[in-house]
């Protein structure tokens, strides 16, 4: 079939409904469905040789309620929609965060194509996320009828749709490609005995890592041969440089933006990942590219990760702003082996069903259906 895969954010930056929409794109273009990105034009130059992409509008820097700026359509020519959507002639158009300004909602009105619908984000339990929320209700709840089906990758995703129809909304998680992430040789522990933290991601108040960093300095105190790496940009990094400072850390890297290479070999020269978000993530992609990579892993116990972390991996999750149970977590999976091999062996055999082909063909199953109900009407 012929889709559309709709992503109002800037395709040339990271992000995980980015790397998501291009990863679908390879799988189901693989199917040999004729599959294109849909997506606002990058304020910079951006060539991915082989993927079909359109670039409709353009993308500004926009403030987000979760206290985060954000790339994503800001205007679009309803002409060049139009003209768009009679030269491809999709038979499904897939939105990835449709309530997101302004690109899916101008699409969606146009559309007589059959039209399917995942959200990503959660709002976070705030006073600011609920007014947000409140001011984006009457712009999206008219999308909805424009929408033959729903998705979301958690339950927690799916509560903003919820709270505005009662529809049925299949939760579909994110995916994960295995065969990337996968160790091809066993890890070799340093020479010294030093064992390497490693944080990737944003450098934001909602990703948590100033509690990273002070659980750090408590479990280096016990521990001298500890290393932490971040990775990542953002608006708080010349902060988090001066509670480095602050506390006397020893052996802590600011890496900045990373290629995807080099954030592989990182997942597989550390010792342990962590993703220490005390709220604000309605999944949790870099948990399991983390399980794919074979890497033990302690998170932030918010709803999202709460949500990928089942069975034995509720042992990875702790309440990051308690910084003494912070450090001891952080410790037990780093030094306790037996507890460090029954975790692996448990993220090995866990982490599969978010491969990706298995991924898509429950989101082709979704394509077919919507489909056919469509025939018959």
């Amino acid at each position: 079939m012929k889709i559309g895969l709709v992503c109002p954010y800037n395709i040339a930056i990271g992000g995980g409904v980015q790397e998501i929409v291009r990863a679908m794109q390879t799988e189901l273009a693989r199917r040999e469905h004729d599959v294109v990105i849909i997506t606002p034009q990058p304020r910079v130059p951006y060539v991915d040789e082989g993927r079909k992409v359109i670039f409709l509008g353009s993308a500004a820097d926009v403030k987000t309620p979760l206290n985060t700026t954000s790339q994503f359509s800001a205007s679009v020519l309803t002409d060049e929609i139009d003209s768009m959507l009679e030269r491809e002639q999709f038979d499904l158009l897939h939105f990835h965060e449709p309530w997101v300004p302004v690109l899916s909602r101008q699409i969606l009105s146009r559309s007589k194509a059959v039209n399917v619908a995942t959200f990503h984000a959660m709002l976070p339990d705030t006073r600011v996320a609920q007014t947000v929320s409140k001011v984006f209700t009457p712009y999206t709840k008219p999308m909805l009828r424009h929408i033959d089906a729903f998705t979301a990758v958690s339950e927690g995703a799916a509560e903003y749709l919820l709270g505005l129809a009662d529809v049925p909304v299949e939760i579909i998680p994110n995916g994960v490609d295995l065969k990337h992430y996968r160790r091809r040789t066993a890890a070799k522990p340093a020479a010294d005995g030093t064992k390497t933290i490693f944080y990737v991601g944003r450098l934001e108040g909602r990703k948590g890592v100033k509690y990273l960093i002070r659980a750090f300095a408590q479990l280096q105190a016990r521990e001298p041969h500890m290393r932490l790496k971040i990775a990542g940009a953002g608006p708080d990094r010349e902060k988090l440089e001066q509670e480095v400072a602050t506390l006397g850390c020893k052996h802590v890297e600011f890496l900045g933006l990373i290629d995807d290479a080099t954030k592989v070999r990182l997942l597989h020269e550390a010792d342990l990942f962590c993703a220490p978000s005390p709220y604000g993530e309605s999944f949790g992609l870099v948990l399991l590219e983390a399980m794919a990579a074979g890497l033990v892993t302690v998170a932030g116990d918010n709803p999202g990760y709460e949500a990928v972390m089942q069975g034995l991996g509720r042992l990875s999750l702790v309440n990051p702003e308690d910084i003494t149970l912070f450090a001891h977590r952080l410790q037990l999976l780093l030094f306790d082996e037996d507890l460090r091999g029954l975790w692996q062996k448990w993220a090995k055999d866990y982490v599969r069903q978010f491969d990706y082909p298995k991924v898509v063909d429950r989101y082709e199953a979704v394509y077919n259906a919507a489909l056919t109900a469509a025939k018959r009407t």
